[in-house]
């Protein structure tokens, strides 16, 4: 599960015993109520106590999604789970059938984000490979929807409840060992 070419966005301490992976598609319904109902008590209890690490992972299911993304990952990295947030939680004003690059940027520009770094960055070919290859990897470690979880390596899919997930996280085994 080690992270891929674009380096994973985190919150919480490196060495909390439980680590939480969230492969998430920013169009994703399921992901933006995870996101507006259970991340924020999530943090609170898990992550700013120092029990979790979370990481976010792309897994962008279709263009509109991929394009958020690419932007998402051009975002200063202190930016970064501010416009995840903002696009989830402000999915009814961007999330179409097409690409509406207007209504993206709408978003964007939240995070303090120009117009100038917002079009150059739908061409960043190395964030767009980079999360192609996230995505990759994403289905070889059996990611097929999202969102789908990996706390400390076992998985969770699809609408879980704040209960599943602590007991997930309370019943987490150890990471496995660090390769020598």
């Amino acid at each position: 599960m080690a992270p891929g070419p674009l380096g994973d966005v985190a919150l919480g301490k490196a060495t909390a015993p439980v680590t939480v992976i969230e492969y998430v598609s920013l169009t994703c319904p399921h992901c933006a109520n995870f996101q507006k109902n259970l991340f924020p008590r999530g943090k609170k209890e898990f992550i700013d106590t120092g029990k979790v690490r979370f990481i976010v992972r792309e897994f962008p299911i279709g263009r509109t999604s991929g394009t958020a993304a690419i932007v998402n990952r051009c975002a200063p990295e202190d930016k970064y789970f501010f416009l995840l947030n903002q696009f989830l939680t402000r999915q009814p004003e961007w999330v179409s059938q097409e690409v509406r690059p207007d209504a993206l940027y709408a978003v964007a520009k939240s995070s303090g984000m120009t117009r100038e770094t917002f079009d150059k960055c739908l061409s960043n070919q190395t964030i767009i490979d980079g999360l192609t290859e996230v995505k990759q990897r994403g289905r070889q470690f059996g990611v097929i929807g999202t969102p789908t979880f990996f706390i400390n390596g076992r998985k969770a899919q699809g609408e879980v409840t704040f209960d599943e997930i602590k007991a997930l996280i309370e019943q987490a085994p150890p990471p496995p060992p660090t390769p020598s």
